[in-house]
C-alpha cells in the first residue's frame, strides 16, 4: 500500500473524522473506500443500483408517515392548479 499525503479543509476533515467514528473505522479505512467506490463508478460509468441507494439512505426521514406528508402536498399542488 502506497502512502499519501493530502491537504483536507478544516470542515471536510471534521466530517470526515465524525463518520469514521460513527462507522467504527479508521479514518484512513474511510477514504480507501469512498475512493475505491469514486473510482469504480468513473470506470463502470454506473451509478449505484437502487439496492445500494435505498440502503444508504434507510430511515433518513424523520418525521412520522412519509407517504402521508407526500399526499399532502400533492393535494396542495391540485388545489393551487
Amino acid at each position: 500500500m502506497t502512502k499519501t499525503l493530502i491537504n483536507l479543509d478544516a470542515d471536510d476533515k471534521a466530517w470526515l473524522d465524525r463518520e469514521a467514528k460513527r462507522q467504527h473505522l479508521p479514518m484512513t479505512e474511510l477514504v480507501r473506500q469512498a475512493v475505491r467506490s469514486y473510482r469504480l463508478r468513473e470506470q463502470t460509468g454506473r451509478k449505484p443500483s437502487l439496492a445500494i441507494v435505498l440502503q444508504r439512505t434507510s430511515g433518513l426521514w424523520k418525521h412520522g408517515d412519509g407517504l402521508d406528508w407526500q399526499d399532502r402536498l400533492r393535494d396542495e399542488w391540485q388545489r393551487e392548479a
